[in-house]
């Protein structure tokens, strides 16, 4: 149960961080969903290295790795987002955007892991 409570607390931190980089203006308007892709990209790199820490130091609470992982990335980063813009791109015409969008999304979000993982690994 207070597994569920540490997930919980991060995921409420992690959701507020989303929200409030959501209310960032961007001064153009943007068809590309650049704040849904910003924010997925960098969880995608803190998961990245929350996860290399865990694995490389055994020191880290499985608590905090939990409240860290699951709760604020997994509250931060939003894949339901992501897969309502593309549709709502390909819904307004905006194909060759959409694909470009899913496409860098997993692209990007993958390499960030990669990234986070080999900063902790080489430091």
């Amino acid at each position: 149960m207070i597994e569920c409570i540490i997930v919980g607390a991060g995921g409420f931190i992690g959701a507020i961080c989303r929200y409030l980089i959501g209310m960032i203006p961007l001064k153009e308007k943007c068809v590309f969903p650049m704040k849904t892709f910003i924010i997925n990209i960098i969880g995608s790199f803190i998961i990245g290295v929350i996860a290399a820490l865990a694995l490389k130091t055994n020191s880290l609470n499985p608590k905090i790795v939990l409240f860290l992982k699951v709760g604020i990335c997994g509250g931060f980063t939003t894949f339901s987002s992501f897969a309502l813009e593309t549709n709502d791109l390909v819904r307004d015409g905006k194909m060759n955007i959409a694909v470009w969008y899913a496409v860098l999304s997993v692209a990007a979000g993958i390499i960030a892991v990669f990234a986070g993982q080999g900063i902790i690994r080489k430091g």
